[in-house]
């Protein structure tokens, strides 16, 4: 398992407007082998912003690098057209490999 996070310091005042990017876009995830799941996650407050974090699984790092190179990944990462700059500097990308999986058993997973 492969996880590919993206962390934001979204400006405060522009946190609704972060969000509504996020929740209103077409991800184009779904279309690629090996996708596991997507987190959008929203973090604790600084002074100047907030912080998020993207939260991507993948099966493997190959996976999530094939999805880098794709015509998807450039579609869903295209600019938002008018929109004034949200967060202070770039992204800061963080990627890891899976050492350990626990889960809860099947059987006892709530409802």
């Amino acid at each position: 398992m492969f996880i590919a996070m993206n962390r934001f310091k979204v400006v405060k005042e522009s946190a609704e407007d972060f969000e509504q990017v996020w929740l209103g876009r077409d991800s184009h995830l779904g279309e690629m082998e090996g996708f596991v799941e997507f987190h959008m996650l929203k973090g604790p407050e600084a002074e100047d912003h907030i912080l998020y974090a993207s939260h991507t699984v993948w099966r493997s790092r190959a996976d999530f690098e094939a999805w880098t190179r794709s015509e998807q990944f450039r579609k869903a990462h295209g600019r938002v057209p008018g929109t004034k700059p949200l967060y202070l500097g770039h992204p800061q990308f963080e990627g890891f490999e899976s050492i350990q999986t626990l889960a809860r058993p099947q059987n006892e997973q709530a409802a």
